[in-house]
Parts: C-alpha cells; sequence; structure tokens
C-alpha cells in the first residue's frame, strides 16, 4: 500500500475513533437529577400536596423534552412527610440515604425550618455529599432571616413582603374601617398577625383591629363559632394567611351565615377554597399571589390549560415551574450536578420567568418577584378567561406590583462554604 495512502486511511480512522469516544463520552455524563419532594400526601392538605407534586411533574415533563439542563434529565419522586416536622425529617433521611441531593418542600413553614436545620446538619457532617433545598411556597420570614442557609432557596415571596404588598392596597380603600385577624396557630400565621398590625398601624392607622384569634392547623371542622366573633364584632375586612381546608371551610361558615364582610387572603385560589367559595364570594373575597393565569397578559395560560388538560386540576403553584427553570439553568451555569456549584449558581441569578423578571438575591435566597392582586369574579371572556375548579368564576386582575413595591431588607448572616475548585 502506498505510504501516503495509509497515512491518510490511518488519520480517518483516528477522527472517527475520537468521535466515538467524544459520543460515548458525552453519553456517560448525561445524568438524571433525581428531586425527592417531601410533602404532604395524605390527611387533610393531601390535595393540595398532589396538586405541586403534578406541576413539578410537569415541569420536569418540559424540562426534559425542551432540554433545559442541556444533556441532563430530571426525575421526581414523592415523600409522604405528611405535614409533620418529624416524619418530614424522617423522609429527609430515606431520601438521603437512597442518593437524592436535590430536596423539594412548600406546605408548612414549621416542616421547611426542620428541613433547613437537619440539611445544614447533614452537610458539615458530610462534606462531598452535600444537599439543597429548594422551597417554593413555606413563607415565614424567619427562613430567609434569622434561620437562612446557603442550601435554602425560596421561590416564593414570604409573608411579610405579600403583607406589604396587600396593606399598600388596602390602605387606599376608605371603606375599610375595622379589620379582623384569624389564622392558623404556627409560624406562618403568627408572621401574618405580627405584619398585618404593623403596616396597618403604619399605613392606615385609622383602622381599628376589633379581633384577632388563632386556631389549630388542619382540626378545626366547624368555623361557625369563630364566624360568629367576627360577625360580633363589626368587622367589614378579614385578612387571613389559612389555606387548604382550613381556608376553605372558614370561608365555608362564612358564606352560610351571610357574613357580609371582604376577604382578604394568600391561599384562596389553593385546592378546594375556589369550589367553597363558588358564586356566593364574587366581589368580596381578594388574594395576594405570584401570579394569576388572568393577569395583564395571560402569560401562563397555555400552560394552566395544559396542566388541566393532562391533569384535570388547576395551576396554581408556577412557582414550581420557575424553580425547575432556574435550577436547570444552574445546572448548565455550573456545567455540574454537584449542589455547592448549583447553590452559587442560583445565588444572584436573574431570569424571565412566567410571571415577569425575578431574581434570586444573593444576600438571602429570597425570590424577588412581581405581585398581584385578584378578585374572585365571574369568567366574562375578557378579563377572566381561566376559571377554577369548574365553577365558572376566577380570578380577576386588580393590581400587578413589581418586586420593589414589596421587596423587605433580611437580617441574614449567612456562612457559605469554600467554592470547589
Amino acid at each position: 500500500m502506498n505510504f501516503r495512502r495509509w497515512i491518510t486511511r490511518a488519520a480517518a480512522a483516528a477522527a472517527t475513533l475520537a468521535g466515538l469516544l467524544m459520543c460515548a463520552t458525552a453519553t456517560a455524563h448525561a445524568e438524571t437529577v433525581r428531586i425527592a419532594m417531601i410533602e404532604t400526601f395524605s390527611g387533610a392538605f393531601a390535595p393540595l400536596g398532589q396538586n405541586q407534586l403534578s406541576t413539578l411533574r410537569m415541569a420536569t415533563e418540559m424540562a426534559n423534552t425542551q432540554r433545559w439542563a442541556g444533556r441532563h434529565s430530571f426525575e421526581v419522586t414523592p415523600f409522604d412527610g405528611k405535614g409533620s416536622p418529624q416524619e418530614s425529617l424522617v423522609q429527609l433521611k430515606l431520601a438521603i440515604d437512597q442518593g437524592f441531593r436535590i430536596i423539594a418542600q412548600g406546605n408548612g413553614s414549621g416542616v421547611a425550618a426542620a428541613l433547613i436545620e437537619a440539611v445544614n446538619k447533614h452537610n458539615e457532617r458530610n462534606p462531598g455529599k452535600e444537599v439543597v433545598f429548594l422551597n417554593y411556597q413555606a413563607i415565614d420570614p424567619d427562613l430567609t432571616n434569622s434561620r437562612c442557609s446557603f442550601w435554602h432557596f425560596r421561590f416564593d415571596a414570604n409573608s411579610d413582603m405579600k403583607m406589604e404588598a396587600l396593606t399598600s392596597y388596602m390602605a387606599k380603600d376608605a371603606g375599610i374601617r375595622k379589620v379582623y385577624l384569624i389564622n392558623q396557630n404556627y409560624s406562618h400565621g403568627h408572621q401574618v398577625t405580627k405584619a398585618a398590625k404593623e403596616l396597618l398601624k403604619r399605613k392606615r392607622p385609622d383602622v381599628q383591629i376589633v379581633g384577632d384569634d388563632l386556631h389549630p392547623i388542619a382540626t378545626v371542622k366547624d368555623f361557625s363559632p369563630y364566624v360568629a366573633k367576627i360577625r360580633a364584632s363589626g368587622a367589614d375586612t378579614i385578612i387571613t394567611g389559612n389555606w387548604g381546608t382550613d381556608l376553605a371551610l372558614l370561608i365555608k361558615a362564612a358564606l352560610e351565615s351571610d357574613l357580609k364582610a371582604q376577604f382578604y387572603t394568600y391561599y384562596a385560589a389553593s385546592s378546594g377554597v375556589p369550589t367553597a367559595m363558588g358564586s356566593a364570594a364574587a366581589g368580596s373575597t381578594r388574594q395576594i399571589s405570584y401570579w394569576t393565569p388572568n393577569n395583564e397578559t395571560f402569560a401562563g395560560k397555555d400552560l394552566a390549560e395544559a396542566f388541566r388538560r393532562q391533569h384535570g386540576d388547576d395551576l396554581v403553584a408556577i412557582g414550581i415551574h420557575t424553580m425547575v427553570q432556574m435550577l436547570a439553568r444552574a445546572i448548565s451555569s455550573a456545567d455540574s450536578l454537584e449542589p455547592l456549584r448549583i447553590a452559587y449558581a442560583l445565588e444572584g441569578m436573574k431570569f424571565k420567568a412566567v410571571n415577569g423578571e425575578v431574581e434570586m438575591r444573593a444576600g438571602d435566597h429570597q425570590l424577588l418577584q412581581p405581585l398581584y392582586i385578584s378578585t374572585w369574579s365571574r369568567v366574562d371572556g375578557k378579563k377572566v378567561q381561566v376559571e377554577q375548579e369548574k365553577t365558572g368564576h376566577g380570578w380577576r386582575l386588580d393590581a400587578r406590583l413589581d418586586a420593589y413595591v414589596a421587596s423587605q431588607p433580611h437580617s441574614c448572616q449567612m456562612r457559605r462554604p469554600a467554592r470547589a475548585g
């Protein structure tokens, strides 16, 4: 064989082999990002947990199809924490023992606080085997203040931020004279009560707080005695951070007693509450949220409709969608699945989410995002196009507040590990 021809063929073979090796290497490095979702999948709040699990699965399916994290894919496994800090810690240990390095949770700030502490301890004791905690709904401000952690990221606005926005809107309504506070008796409920009192005193000193009740969480079956107290107080407005069945039963009792008062809520869009409200609550119930499908441009309406088709349920927790998008971007940016690199990539990240421009504040790992105030209203095909729970009603946008309006200073003194080399 001619020497020149032999060299040419050898070079071609070498190039082919190199290409095959590159393909093999790329395939070998394509990994599955396993997310352990520790949530309430049994008991009174199970419908909400199931809705959020469906949302996380829809978001990760989109991520896999559209390759948000490049060659990597996502997989979700549910762990039933039963809404209990103790049981959730058991599930966290099971997840870590099974090799999960990404933890997601949202229902219950008490649960989130326990998880943060446990994650911190695990990561300190197991360098190189750290886990990251992604929080999509536990909104006690302390979680990004006195309890802040490098390993914890919150994708919902905290309760003080929401109350800042809500009271700024309420302050313009001269008809509000007497306010009644009713909340669940745990950290979130305490924070809602505290913030409402402080902010109303500053913005509307003429408004009277005529009642303040804290009731057991997921225990009260009949709220009519509480409603009787609200009626006797003469309150024209009720502020509540209640969620799930506690909010559904409260509003149901108020409607059955024909209580003439406005509700300002955090979670009236959560599973079961729209059905309890029906047409009777139209015009009298408002919500502060980080998104509504009937927003000024109907951004996310397509996602809501797809979710309804796939799961027969309403898309409420759009923050989970944002969480997966930002996690995928962090993985791509860090070019790593290591939690330490992912955490540093998430810090300070700015992103165009469904609900607008958002930023993961580096100082405390609190997502800054627009907030929306909306009123429960009949579907009209114009301002209200997306209904909830087949009630013929949905949320009509009243105001969109830019992130800076509700932004709160933080007191986080975060301990950061050394960056990976």
